[in-house]
């Protein structure tokens, strides 16, 4: 992943880019320490044919109580020169989810990664609290400190939860109700997923369909959830997502139990009609489709379904 030497990094109220684009790695190599598939295929990615990697967003999970909703993180990025996107509300998981566009940043022709290459747009989901059962709030509520959310970026940083780890009892009867609020009690802050920018692929994965052809002959487990590539009513935003990880966690009873951990996601934005005559090599990104896609969004939500009853 290399080190960072931005000497003529833009300043924001929070700092310099060097000090962002640094925390931006750290969030990257606790996913990629606690998530071996998604390791797996990071490293294949940039095996082939050479190809540098870029992100299109990453993506966290969080609470909407007592200082750990959306806000708890997002207000470190926006000190960074983030601004809101736009927002979706996941009534089935009973969620709502903010997107944020990074700050405008140079990048040179060759900027790749997070050493030198475009920022990535960063998305954070929050459960809606008061829309659970009463059981379920005072499970959650039991763990949560109401000073913790301060603490988010260092969490996201570390992979260590804020809070106590919770019992297996107690993630069994949250995860029965909602299995998106059971993810974020035991996995806290950490990076739910990661997404690589299709389109600045240089090579074979600039293609999405091929990306989907390669990572079934590598059997890997794909979400289907509305397809493996999931497409927007528009046709110009693609995407394809892993099926997280299982892996085996201890609880604070001592019982051991596999649940889903993160994924890795590919997307792929397409030019806009309106610049559909804009040669190739002069397409910019904001030429190209913006923003999510509600039905696309709650498919890939799926990539952390409990596929076993808990």
């Amino acid at each position: 992943m290399g080190s960072l030497n931005l000497p003529h990094a833009s300043s924001f109220k929070g700092g310099s880019e060097t000090f962002l684009r640094n925390v931006l790695e750290s969030i990257l190599k606790t996913y990629l320490r606690k998530n071996p598939t998604a390791k797996t295929i990071w490293e294949l990615v940039q095996s082939m044919d050479n190809e540098k990697i870029c992100y299109d967003h990453f993506t966290f999970r969080t609470f909407k109580v007592d200082g750990y909703g959306i806000d708890s993180l997002s207000s470190f990025f926006m000190d960074y020169g983030y601004k809101i996107g736009g927002e979706l509300d996941f009534p089935k998981n009973k969620s709502k989810v903010k997107w944020f566009s990074p700050p405008d940043v140079h990048v040179p022709s060759d900027g790749h990664g997070l050493t030198n290459g475009p920022l990535p747009r960063i998305v954070i989901a929050e459960v809606l609290l008061d829309q659970l059962s009463h059981e379920s709030q005072g499970i959650i509520r039991k763990y949560l400190k109401p000073e913790g959310g301060k603490q988010a970026v260092l969490s996201t940083t570390l992979g260590s939860l804020i809070w106590e780890k919770p019992t297996w009892t107690d993630f069994k009867q949250l995860a029965k109700e909602n299995e998106f609020a059971a993810w974020a009690l035991i996995h806290g802050y950490t990076m739910n997923h990661l997404a690589f920018s299709v389109h600045r692929f240089k090579h074979q994965f600039s293609d999405i369909n091929f990306i989907k052809q390669y990572l079934e002959e590598k059997e890997f487990k794909l979400n289907t959830d509305g397809g493996v590539i999931k497409v927007s009513e528009d046709g110009l935003l693609l995407q394809v997502s892993s099926i997280s990880d299982r892996l085996a966690v201890e609880f604070a009873d001592g019982v051991t139990e596999t649940i889903p951990a993160s994924y890795i996601e590919f997307t792929q934005r397409l030019v806009l009609p309106q610049f559909k005559d804009v040669p190739y090599d002069e397409v910019k990104e904001f030429h190209r489709r913006e923003a999510f896609e509600l039905g696309n969004a709650s498919n890939i939500m799926e990539s952390t379904r409990f596929t076993t009853e808990v």
